[in-house]
């Protein structure tokens, strides 16, 4: 899902634009603040673009997974039907953008996925031209804006909720840490910006490279920042299926104790559950969709489906639930970009969310910790965007 674009899609800005992998379309961001109105009184056609056909392992299951929670947000509508019609875009750019002007021709008022980030840009660049919204399941800022919208939870929400909470419990002076690659500077710059947002200030920033001898090597630079910038808070941006186990392990033995400095994660640290296991982690902070809701969908989503829902299945019922609630209001320019980024938001699988004008969104998190290889929620999830955590 996420990738960096030197040159991202913003919106259509001429007739006929060539789509490519390799080169994407740079056009000034225009706001696209009209769209195809709809008939309350009629169904709602809505495409959902899926990542099937894919060579890349795990995408059918992931497509499946996002058809079954589209499909069960439909059957709780109250007082609104969906057309659903589902095009395969076997995660390509090429097939998403002949899927999305498909999915135009066939009368979609709004384009739901689809997964990643070159496909969701080719598919806004076609809709673009037919003045249709598209709610793409990406978590990638850089694709976000025009007619584009971005469902999946982004690093700037994790970096905002996570610095304001650190520094209302007294640890405002962060230390980042981050893997150099894009998905690492990506991290970084989201938590500088959410520092300058809130009371935390950054002391520093230590990269290193993404390699088990490149994370030793970098050991002594991040003690020694740590130490001499004054820290309080260890921001890792590390996953746990790429460096935060050896981080968590190396960063103790070097004096970069949990009990001297927070240590703080801008990705899960739940998942998969043996990372619960180790000793570094216990105590970190990390955030996290609301887990009653999130549990309540998951058990909802397998006693229909007869198995577990993939972990951002939930994005197509959050999208579904998104046109729903404004369909349900009865009014023709229910999809417009206006109406998608209304204030109050919507509620979805994971609790509350809403889109911003700029394309990316706002997603209420919980703020948890591991204790006794557990994991324990020690600041709720939101329930409005007037309550604490935004």
């Amino acid at each position: 899902m996420f990738a960096v674009f030197k040159n991202a899609r913003k919106m259509a800005c001429g007739a006929a634009l060539a789509i490519s992998a390799l080169a994407l379309a740079a056009c000034e961001p225009i706001a696209l603040n009209t769209g195809p109105t709809i008939n309350p009184s009629k169904p709602v056609k809505v495409a959902l673009l899926v990542p099937r056909g894919s060579a890349q392992s795990g995408d059918s299951v992931l497509a499946q997974s996002l058809e079954n929670s589209a499909r069960l947000a439909i059957a709780d509508l109250d007082g609104v039907e969906v057309d659903l019609r589902v095009y395969d875009t076997a995660g390509s750019p090429e097939v998403a953008a002949t899927a999305a002007g498909q999915a135009v021709k066939d009368g979609a008022s709004i384009i739901l996925g689809p997964l990643y980030a070159e496909a969701a840009n080719a598919a806004g660049l076609v809709a673009a031209q037919r003045g249709v919204n598209v709610l793409a399941f990406s978590n990638n800022t850089a694709i976000a804006g025009g007619n584009v919208f971005i469902l999946g939870s982004t690093f700037e929400n994790t970096a905002r909720r996570l610095s304001r909470y650190s520094a209302a419990q007294g640890k405002s002076n962060i230390l980042v840490v981050t893997g150099d690659n894009p998905a690492g500077a990506a991290g970084r710059d989201a938590i500088n910006r959410a520092a300058a947002g809130s009371t935390a200030r950054v002391t520093g920033s230590v990269s290193y490279e993404l390699s088990q001898q490149g994370v030793i090597n970098a050991i002594p630079t991040i003690r020694d920042a740590a130490a001499s910038g004054g820290a309080d808070a260890v921001f890792l941006t590390a996953t746990t299926a790429g460096a935060l186990p050896l981080l968590t392990q190396l960063l103790p033995e070097a004096g970069v104790s949990p009990e001297q400095y927070q240590y703080i994660g801008l990705t899960r640290w739940d998942i998969p559950t043996q990372t619960l296991e180790l000793p570094g982690v216990q105590n970190a902070w990390f955030a996290l969709p609301d887990p009653a809701q999130s549990s309540r969908f998951r058990e909802r989503y397998t006693a229909t489906y007869g198995a577990a829902p993939h972990p951002i299945g939930g994005l197509a019922y959050d999208g579904i639930a998104a046109i729903g609630a404004l369909a349900q209001q009865g009014n023709s320019d229910a999809l417009t970009a206006a109406a998608l980024t209304q204030g109050a938001g919507f509620q979805g699988t994971g609790g509350i969310f809403r889109l911003r004008s700029d394309g990316t969104n706002e997603r209420g998190l919980a703020v948890a910790t591991i204790q006794d290889k557990k994991v324990v929620v020690i600041d709720p999830a939101p329930k409005s965007f007037a309550g604490a955590g935004f």
